[in-house]
């Protein structure tokens, strides 16, 4: 089989040892590690090495058996991420255990940080929140997105779009993250793969920005690529090789659907233009990903205090008793999706057909 060429034009930007100094030393910028500038320059002496020496995954160890390569010396934090996402799958397809609802308050907003107030996003989730409470045996996982604004050290970093190099490349769980030798830690996608695989039902309410989902919820949705025809062996590409997963991908690939099958529910609100558009947009990704809608009822797009005062949303949500009723039925359209659908009474009707084009 012939070789695909990989394009390469784009300027390095790699740094030199001044610039990445003053870059890196940006976090001790408080005057109070003054006392200690001294360690700091150790420290950045042994981040420059990482970083001169390209140390993405600094501590690995051989993939073992199961993999195509089982001598690859896979990283130890993907390792113990894909286990934990094998351990959530399980658990999801075994008939005997508890429903499962992955929750998810898709807005940045949070009265922990600038803008001093709750957002109207997570109010309603915790509407939502009462009516899975109130299922018997029912458990529950809040994601709850606006952490990444208001908590110290949560990070989604950008997904790199392994992916439009060739399917096998882009590896589930994602394998760009942690990179130690670019300082890009503290990924919270490690903790919410396996929420997204240990969920039956997933609901997701979310205000609409500037006619599209929020960008916490964004970088989410973009580091989700992996898990619709994501490659689970790191090794068959040795890493990211992209020649080889190019061929991999040119012999066929099969393109496995990680997450099809779960029931999901969209509720998308906004104040002057844009729901019909964000909740669409969201309602055809999970889709496209072979999640099943939970019926019209779990689908809800609407306006709170159209093109009134920002300052009075809150109390204009208060008066809305309805709409607030809406999310609690599409809450509960969800639970009843997730009844069926867990007894074989609901799945996709094309389920089984062979795609001739799968992307």
């Amino acid at each position: 089989m012939a070789i695909i060429d990989v394009r390469k034009e784009m300027p390095s930007p790699e740094l030199d040892r001044a610039e990445f100094s003053k870059r890196y030393r940006q976090q001790f910028y408080d005057p109070a590690f003054r006392a200690l500038d001294g360690e700091i320059d150790k420290i950045i002496d042994i981040a420059w090495d990482a970083y001169s020496n390209g140390r993405k995954a600094p501590v690995t160890r051989p993939a073992g058996p199961g993999y195509v390569d089982p001598e690859y010396k896979l990283s130890v934090e993907w390792t113990e991420a894909s286990h934990r996402i094998r351990e959530a799958e399980a658990r999801q397809k075994a008939p005997a255990t508890p429903s499962r609802i992955l929750l998810i308050n898709g807005a940045a907003r949070s009265e922990h940080t600038c803008p001093g107030e709750s957002s109207k996003s997570y109010r309603l989730a915790m509407t939502a929140q009462a009516i899975f409470r109130g299922e018997a045996g029912l458990e529950i996982d809040l994601l709850d997105l606006s952490r990444l604004t208001s908590e110290y050290g949560r990070v989604i970093h950008p997904c790199k779009t392994c992916v439009s190099t060739a399917m096998p490349l882009c590896h589930w769980p994602c394998t760009c993250y942690p990179n130690h030798s670019l300082g890009q830690v503290q990924d919270w996608m490690n903790d919410i793969y396996p929420m997204w695989s240990a969920a039956h039902g997933v609901m997701i309410i979310a205000p609409v920005n500037w006619y599209a989902a929020p960008s916490v919820l964004k970088l989410m949705i973009d580091r989700l690529v992996c898990a619709d025809g994501g490659n689970p062996d790191p090794t068959s590409t040795h890493g990211k090789r992209a020649t080889e997963a190019k061929q991999i991908e040119l012999q066929g690939w099969h393109y496995p659907r990680h997450l099809a099958g779960r029931v999901f529910s969209v509720v998308v609100h906004g104040d002057s233009a844009g729901v019909e558009d964000a909740q669409q947009a969201l309602t055809t990704w999970l889709d496209d990903m072979g999640l099943i809608a939970a019926g019209h009822q779990s689908q809800l797009n609407t306006y709170i205090d159209y093109k009134g005062t920002y300052a009075t949303s809150h109390e204009h949500l208060d008066r809305d008793t309805g709409f607030v009723e809406e999310v609690r039925n599409a809450a509960r359209a969800l639970v009843h999706g997730v009844t069926m659908m867990r007894a074989g009474n609901l799945m996709q009707p094309d389920d089984g057909l062979v795609e001739p084009r799968p992307k």
